[in-house]
Formats: C-alpha cells, sequence, structure tokens
C-alpha cells in the first residue's frame, strides 16, 4: 500500500496536463535541433557515427531503441502528449516514404528534423555525418516548394528550436579548433539562431519557442575534457552557456517587433533544471552527478550501451541517463514546467497558453 501514494503522484505529473489539452488550438508541430530532441533522424543517415539506436536506449517507455537519446520520450515527445497529438515523426522516415508514395503526405500532427549532434554552426561535428540546421531548414523548404507541406498547416502550428549545446561543448572539447573569442563565438551562435527565425517566418511559422541551452557545463560527459573536475562542473563553460542564454532571452523579447504578427516563447532549460538538482529530493533524484548508463567517472566517459557499459537499477532516481542527456523522467518534469509553468520556467507565456488562448493575424 506505501506504493500507492507514490503511483498516484507519479501519474499526477504526467496525466495532469492532459486533461485541459483537448481545447488546443494548435494540432501540429515542427521541430529542429539536436539530439535533445531527434526521435531518430540518424538512424537513416548512412555513416552517421552519432546514434542511439542500440539497447538500452528506449528502454523505459518504449522499450526499445527509436534512436532517441534517452530512455524514454524527449521533451518534444511530451508536449505533443499535453497538445494530444501523435509524436512527430522523423524527418528522414517520412522523406522516405514520400520518395515511394508521394500521395501520402506530410503527417497532420507535424514533423521532426532533429539531428543528434548537430550544432547552430555548420561545421559543428561536420564530419560525423549529422544534419546541421540550415540543411535541416532546406529539407522543411522542400517540402514546401515540392507542395508536401501548405500554408494552412504550417500556420497553425508551434516551431521548436534547441539547440547550440554541441557548439559549446566542442569550442571546450577542442581548444583552438574555434580562433573566436568566446562572446564572438556566442554571437555567432545567436546570429543564426536570427537566421533561423527569418527563415521560418518566411515560410509562414507564427509561434517559435527557443529552447535555452542547459547545464552543458555539469553534465557527466564533461570528464572528456581535459582537466575536467568530477566534483565540480566546468565554470567556463558555465559562463559561456549563460552568456548565450542571455542573448536568446533578448532575441526572444524582439520578436513581437522584428517579425509582424510573430509570438515567440522562451524556454528557460538551465533554470528549470536546476531547480531540479539544486532540491533533488524534494523533485526525488537520488543522483544528479552521475549517468545512469555509461562507463568511467561520472559513467560520462564511456556512452551508454557500447561494451562494458554500466546500468543504474532505476532510471528515475536520476537526473542523467547517459553522458549527455538527461533522462525520462527529468524530460517529464521540463515539460511540465514548459506546458503549465511560470515565467520563470518559460517566458513571456506558457506552452498551454500559447496553443489554447492565442489568436494571431498573418499579414
Amino acid at each position: 500500500m506505501e506504493r500507492l501514494p507514490k503511483l498516484i503522484l507519479f501519474l499526477g505529473v504526467f496525466l495532469w496536463p492532459l486533461a485541459s489539452a483537448t481545447n488546443a488550438k494548435i494540432k501540429s508541430v515542427f521541430v529542429f535541433g539536436d539530439s535533445q530532441f531527434d526521435p531518430g533522424n540518424n538512424k537513416y543517415i548512412k555513416n552517421c557515427t552519432i546514434q542511439a539506436n542500440f539497447r538500452p536506449y528506449g528502454s523505459s517507455f518504449f522499450h526499445y531503441p527509436t534512436g532517441r537519446f534517452t530512455d524514454g520520450r524527449t521533451v518534444a515527445d511530451f508536449i505533443a502528449q499535453f497538445i494530444g497529438i501523435k509524436f512527430q515523426k522523423p524527418y528522414q522516415e517520412v522523406y522516405r516514404h514520400l520518395a515511394k508514395d508521394p500521395r501520402k503526405g506530410i503527417p497532420p500532427d507535424g514533423l521532426n528534423f532533429a539531428s543528434a549532434g548537430s550544432g547552430l554552426l555548420r561545421d559543428t561535428n561536420k564530419d560525423t555525418g549529422v544534419t546541421p540546421i540550415q540543411v535541416q531548414l532546406q529539407q522543411f523548404q522542400a517540402l514546401i516548394t515540392r507542395k508536401h507541406l501548405h500554408k494552412k498547416q504550417i500556420e497553425k502550428s508551434l516551431f521548436f528550436l534547441v539547440s547550440g549545446a554541441n557548439d559549446v561543448f566542442s569550442y571546450f572539447l577542442l581548444p583552438g579548433a574555434s580562433k573566436m573569442t568566446q562572446r564572438v563565438y556566442v554571437s555567432a551562435l545567436l546570429k543564426e539562431v536570427t537566421r533561423f527565425t527569418s527563415k521560418i517566418y518566411k515560410y509562414g511559422g507564427r509561434r517559435i519557442v527557443l529552447f535555452s541551452m542547459g547545464p552543458i557545463g555539469c553534465i557527466p560527459g564533461r570528464v572528456l575534457i581535459s582537466g575536467a573536475s568530477t566534483n565540480r562542473c566546468i565554470d567556463k563553460m558555465d559562463s559561456m552557456t549563460r552568456y548565450y542564454n542571455t542573448g536568446l532571452k533578448r532575441f526572444v523579447s524582439n520578436i513581437p517587433k522584428m517579425y509582424h504578427g510573430a509570438t515567440g516563447v522562451y524556454a528557460a532549460v538551465y533554470d528549470t533544471s536546476k531547480k531540479f538538482r539544486d532540491n533533488p529530493k524534494l523533485y526525488g533524484f537520488a543522483n544528479v552527478t552521475h549517468a545512469c548508463c555509461g562507463g568511467g567517472p561520472l559513467n560520462g566517459m564511456l556512452q551508454c550501451g557500447l561494451e562494458d557499459y554500466k546500468m543504474c537499477l532505476n532510471p528515475n532516481e536520476y537526473f542523467f541517463w547517459d553522458y549527455f542527456h538527461p533522462s525520462e523522467r527529468t524530460y517529464g518534469l521540463i515539460s511540465k514546467a514548459f506546458w503549465a509553468g511560470g515565467e520563470k520556467e518559460i517566458w513571456p507565456m506558457n506552452l498551454k497558453t500559447l496553443v489554447r488562448n492565442i489568436t494571431l493575424s498573418f499579414p
């Protein structure tokens, strides 16, 4: 009987947002970014070396590997459930179906273009076969050009972008590879966000959600960086992350002025994650430093699923699933904060408000 209250609490966390999702005016989401949202695009890309299409990835929810870099659902998946629509399929999967039968069209619930390992800069992990943001946008544009995707669906969709973490991690992993100072480098990242937003607006997107970087300096995989401590976050990386996030939020505040009729939303991944990591017991975490699955110090030296990896008994008690990514439970808590949370978590409105109550006029 002791387990029952915990079960009720657990179900409440994830089912409560669904109770009021039926009135959503938005029924479609287009997702761009990196491994935080990748639903399995990379597994379709020949010679791409950044993969999660093996066990135990996906083990907590799907019970098989989907290509997602966690043990279950991502934030994009949870938000789709909160809205009341199906998970967005990987673009690479749908593209292959369209090549065989163009009449099939695009799923009415949207599409996910995110590619694990990609960055805002084209050169980030370019030798690994990932799809950078610029190419993801080209893929989206091609669907419009070929009339697979129509204005009516675009205008009634959400657009998600989560990217930049791989750019920042690479900056520290390969010191000297970039000749830019940290501030110039961040400015280059923000310019790419502006270009992305301008393109989406040009194609008809009007509800754009930009996700901040999370606590990259604190991930278990930081031990891959020479001289990194296992006892504390990498301060310089953390500082660079916060500098980027400040610029991103400033840009979001200017979206209504820069793009007539558009609404921009800033999802504070860093601040929301910090709240959970600073109060682990309150949110049911037993460990917020080590990866549940991996190997070496902090379980951060070896990718989950590779030879000699180790896995924890209960992923729900861990903030991090593998060396870079949160667990499904962490993603679920973050998603709930973005769906129905306050301005410290998502600004200037939460996603529940965005999909239900905003009426936009189009030029």
